[in-house]
């Protein structure tokens, strides 16, 4: 691991390893942050880089992306052996000797980015049994009830862990619902880059009528986005369904904007054309492109069911100035969505309520704008990378110097 500044008043740096399943593109900006705190000596533990084709698995489409998700930090990859099939998806990879990783780069912390493979569960039984404490930032809340089984297994790793980054609310009862206390959460707010997507939506805003123009939204449209794969628990076609309700009975023209490719795009495609509704499909967008998404749109519409353990391309439309609709089934609604005031809330399924809230929404596009403004506000001043960074920071210094 690299060399680091002295931290204050002259003592060592705390060696933090944070492993991660493979580069994200949400992650950098927060490894960033964590590598130029003195407090840290920071190294990222990656257990897979994909190539674009591995990459595309899901979206339908080979891609890498197209910000720097590997620069600023310090990172090396996992020796890994690979599983070929009948091995499922979360055992397809296994480090090699991932106690002897530990002794070689000697960290006084470990930071795991969930428990979602097999590599990230093998380095916090081998870091259990060295003696180095783990924090764990995973995904998981509460919105969801889980079969006794799974609590057991949730319950016995959680209990290797000496502190938790709750990603917001529901993430936090998660934890508290297995009795972890408070003296060990350190709440670690999800975000984006908000700075890129703003400073990239400011920029677009100029272009906004060319940029309908080029995915043929109507200039009297209110325009709402769709953004992420297309795939079942994301609930695309619950949101055509809505828009089949929802077009006829609006007062002002309606459009959907639809970003993403993935399983049920023809099935997608195939509703939209028998209904004759009025839906862009733009197709994959990477991160350079996307902010011109939600600036030609006037709202972001995320109706997943309960996979969506957060749905950070809510952070991504408020931080570019739209309001956001989202199922209550949604990880973040809780914490971003302010009814009334930033966006609205419908229930899971509920495609005639989903319909009567884009109606509601389109009504009076100037309360729209007035809404896109709060939710910007909303997650520039509360769901940042220097909040995040914080708590982490002091989760690693607590659970270091306490062992």
């Amino acid at each position: 691991m690299t060399g680091r500044p002295a931290a204050p008043e002259g003592a060592a740096p705390l060696r933090l390893l944070a492993v991660a399943s493979h580069p994200v593109q949400y992650h950098a900006p927060w490894f960033r942050a964590l590598a130029i705190r003195p407090e840290l000596e920071l190294c990222v533990l990656f257990a897979e880089r994909p190539d674009a084709t591995q990459q595309g698995r899901g979206f339908g489409v080979a891609f890498t992306w197209d910000v720097p998700v590997l620069e600023g930090y310090a990172w090396r990859d996992a020796p890994v052996r690979l599983r070929g099939k009948p091995w499922p998806a979360f055992l397809a990879r296994s480090i090699a000797r991932p106690a002897q990783l530990l002794r070689e780069l000697r960290p006084d912390a470990v930071l795991l980015t969930g428990w979602h493979v097999w590599p990230l569960v093998q380095m916090l039984i081998a870091a259990r049994r060295a003696g180095i404490p783990v924090v764990m930032r995973g995904e998981a809340n509460a919105l969801r009830t889980r079969p006794r089984h799974v609590r057991a297994l949730h319950r016995w790793l959680l209990g290797q862990c000496a502190a938790f980054l709750p990603i917001g609310k529901a993430s936090r009862a998660f934890y508290k619902g297995y009795g972890v206390a408070d003296a060990r959460l350190f709440d670690a707010p999800y975000f984006v880059d908000n700075a890129h997507f703003a400073g990239q939506a400011a920029q677009c805003e100029p272009q906004r009528a060319e940029l309908r123009a080029r995915w043929a939204v109507p200039a009297d449209a209110v325009c709402f986005c769709y953004a992420g794969k297309l795939e079942p628990k994301k609930r695309i076609l619950d949101l055509l369904q809505a828009l089949k309700f929802a077009a006829p009975t609006s007062p002002r023209r309606l459009h959907l904007l639809v970003v993403g490719t993935g399983e049920l795009m023809a099935q997608a495609q195939a509703f939209a054309a028998e209904h004759n509704l009025p839906v862009t499909f733009a197709g994959f967008l990477n991160q350079s492109e996307i902010p011109g998404a939600y600036v030609a749109a006037d709202a972001l519409v995320l109706p997943s069911d309960f996979g969506e353990t957060w749905g950070l391309v809510v952070n991504e439309a408020m931080a570019c100035g739209r309001a956001v609709v989202v199922s209550d089934r949604v990880g973040c609604a809780a914490d971003l969505v302010v009814p009334g005031d930033t966006g609205t809330v419908f229930p899971f399924g509920d495609t005639a309520g989903l319909a009567r809230a884009l109606v509601d929404m389109a009504q009076d596009p100037a309360r729209l704008r007035a809404m896109g403004e709060r939710a910007r506000a909303h997650v520039m001043r509360n769901y940042t990378v220097e909040r995040s960074t914080q708590a982490t920071v002091q989760a690693v210094r607590q659970v270091a110097c306490s062992t």
